[in-house]
């Protein structure tokens, strides 16, 4: 069960070891359990590459760990004023943990807007590291600061460390040749540096990839070196930080194997790749660069040694024009985007399903309408994935419920794409694309065995005798038609999105073929075998039942084991296969009382739900670009098992 978030004061008081038994002068090192940091600053500041490095170290060290960027939608906002905060939350634990923590416990403030921005998260008594540097009367006024909230008294409640980072920093690197705006860019070091000591983060890593980040540039090496280690030194030396805190590894966490830290979309990708390995096919990515979907753009393009063809099209209908074209030549092929993608791909997605070919729909969504809030996430397209399509057009639909699910999820969804001969919409979201937490890397005798049976010859004889090839003479077991890869001789075949007709694949406007098609279609989508729904009940006895999909689980789960730890008794289940559903489904929502089902839109599934089961399903919703957190969630389920 995760513990009460405290801050790292109140946390030492409750999770210190006995005394440590150290020489006169040095400090105390406290034991906590856990631990949320939130480094936030300019966008120009470097808070992504901090908390990422910070991550890694974290990752290596052993400790379970769950992250949460968060950045501005403009490429460069206007300095110093609050949309232009970037900031980067990391939860990292000596336990399984699940979200990146409702609330940090240390808060690094780059500036004025980087204070105002976030100081409503920040807990009474948890730490504040202020660059004192930055708090200049312009730049408090830029953010509405009257006066200096660092000596006004409104931040008695907190321990707030005044650091002047930015001088720090340039002294630091007054013996390189940089002038002083340079020098000032490594302050984001200096913050690591310090952070890196408080909380007992190796070191090696991050020297290793500055070095490897600026090899064409040794000097900007060298000083980002400095600045760290500048950073970890002031750390040891001053008065100002009595105490250093360890989060020891998380042990008994992670089942054996090798782990790494992982990204929802490089999990992504990396999904996409061992899915064409295991299905023997080169993978073909035809694609648009839309937030937050670029990334798998940018990763499959690094690995052409595994048959990884990319292709960034003109725009959208392109992209996806060209990964269905690579689909009818028999590639693995998988289109990337967001929502507003989705909208543009729709009539080709249909004309996919009408071809029957597999393809993958990979929507990384994010919150809208039309260009929304780019860089923040949201649930919504669910019901576009389901029905955002002229005409009947089934779809299956794959949810990730974790950055690391991302691959199995990939994996997943090219099972389907290819066992049905069908389109399968992939949907994960900003959350799960930009946070991270450890991955075991699997053997490769876990890996599913995804290899196809392409056509070969006739398949079917006329009343005459003739044997013919007739691309619509369906598997009768999963009703997929087969894959005819184009220039094989005798599989010659009509290809468009004009009806055919069952069988033959010839033109047809007969009213009795198209009803047929249309329901054949619909039949395949849901004689799709998908796991049934598991439901974590302990007790047997919950009266009241909470259903997620997709990125909720993290933040569901918290909330449900603390409420079991209070006394509750609460069920919980989550939905990977969203078109069509588990068969046990309507048989799990009937045995409770009450459905709970928390989304990040204003109620998408739980409309589903009702509609197909005449379940009485409750929402909780919510919209504002932001993941759940456990305690708001906890509450709300608390009213709904009373109410």
């Amino acid at each position: 069960m995760t513990s009460k978030v405290s801050s790292p004061a109140e946390q030492a008081d409750e999770a210190v070891v006995g005394e440590q038994r150290r020489p006169p002068g040095a400090k105390d090192v406290r034991r906590l359990d856990r631990v949320i940091i939130r480094f936030a600053g300019d966008s120009g500041d470097g808070m992504q590459l901090t908390g990422d490095r910070f991550t890694s170290e974290t990752a290596s060290f052993g400790n379970d760990l769950s992250t949460l960027p968060n950045f501005p939608a403009e490429i460069r906002a206007p300095a110093g004023t609050l949309p232009g905060v970037s900031s980067f939350q990391l939860h990292f634990a000596d336990h399984d943990i699940l979200t990146p923590g409702d609330a940090p416990n240390v808060l690094v403030a780059m500036n004025p807007a980087a204070l105002k921005a976030n100081i409503a998260d920040v807990p009474r008594g948890a730490e504040i590291i202020v660059n004192t540097d930055e708090f200049t009367k312009r730049a408090m006024q830029k953010v509405g600061y009257a006066a200096s909230p660092l000596e006004d008294g409104s931040l008695d409640g907190y321990n707030v460390h005044p650091v002047p980072l930015t001088t720090m920093t340039v002294e630091a690197l007054k013996d390189f040749e940089l002038s002083r705006k340079e020098a000032e860019r490594s302050k984001n070091m200096f913050a690591l540096g310090l952070l890196s000591w408080m909380y007992h983060r190796p070191t090696e890593g991050t020297e290793k990839f500055l070095r490897t980040k600026f090899a064409k540039k040794p000097e900007i090496a060298e000083a980002n070196l400095a600045a760290f280690r500048a950073g970890w030194n002031f750390g040891e030396t001053t008065e100002d930080f009595a105490v250093s805190y360890e989060v020891a590894p998380a042990s008994k966490t992670f089942p054996t194997g090798t782990y790494r830290n992982i990204s929802g979309n490089l999990a992504l990708s990396y999904g996409l790749v061992a899915a064409s390995r295991q299905a023997d096919l080169p993978l073909y990515l035809g694609s648009y660069p839309i937030t937050p979907a670029s990334d798998i753009l940018h990763e499959l393009s690094k690995h052409k040694n595994f048959g990884v063809r990319t292709f960034q099209a003109e725009d959208e209908i392109a992209g996806i024009g060209a990964a269905l074209g690579a689909a009818f030549g028999g590639s693995l092929a998988v289109t990337t985007t967001s929502g507003p993608g989705v909208a543009l791909k729709s009539e080709t997605i249909g004309l996919a399903v009408s071809l029957e070919l597999p393809l993958l729909v990979i929507d990384i969504q994010r919150g809208g309408p039309s260009t929304g809030l780019p860089t923040k996430t949201e649930q919504a397209d669910l019901l576009q994935a389901m029905y955002g399509r002229n005409g009947e057009a089934p779809v299956p639909i794959v949810a990730p419920r974790t950055p690391a699910d991302c691959f199995d999820a990939a994996m997943e969804a090219a099972r389907i794409a290819l066992t049905y001969r069908t389109p399968v919409l992939l949907l994960s979201d900003g959350y799960l694309a930009n946070g991270s937490e450890p991955w075991r890397i699997p053997e490769l005798d876990e890996l599913p065995d995804l290899r196809v049976q392409f056509a070969q010859g006739p398949n079917h004889t006329l009343d005459d005798g003739t044997e013919v090839f007739w691309p619509y003479k369906r598997d009768p077991g999963t009703l997929a038609r087969p894959w005819a890869i184009p220039g094989t001789p005798g599989l010659e075949h009509r290809i468009g999105g004009i009806e055919k007709q069952d069988g033959s694949g010839n033109i047809s406007y007969d009213p009795a073929n198209h009803d047929f098609m249309v329901r054949t279609r619909q039949a395949k989508i849901d004689g799709i075998d998908v796991p049934d729904l598991e439901v974590d009940d302990p007790t047997d006895s919950a009266r009241t039942l909470v259903l997620g999909w997709g990125s909720t689980y993290g933040p569901i789960t918290a909330a449900v084991r603390r409420l079991r730890t209070a006394g509750e008794r609460i069920a919980q289940a989550h939905l990977r296969h969203l078109n069509p559903f588990p068969r046990n489904l309507e048989s799990v929502l009937k045995r409770y009382d009450k459905v709970v089902i928390p989304e990040m839109n204003l109620g998408q599934l739980a409309t589903l739900v009702r509609a197909r089961y005449l379940v009485d399903a409750h929402s909780y919703n919510q919209v504002n670009g932001m993941p759940f957190k456990a305690e708001q969630l906890a509450t709300a389920l608390k009213e709904a098992i009373d109410g």
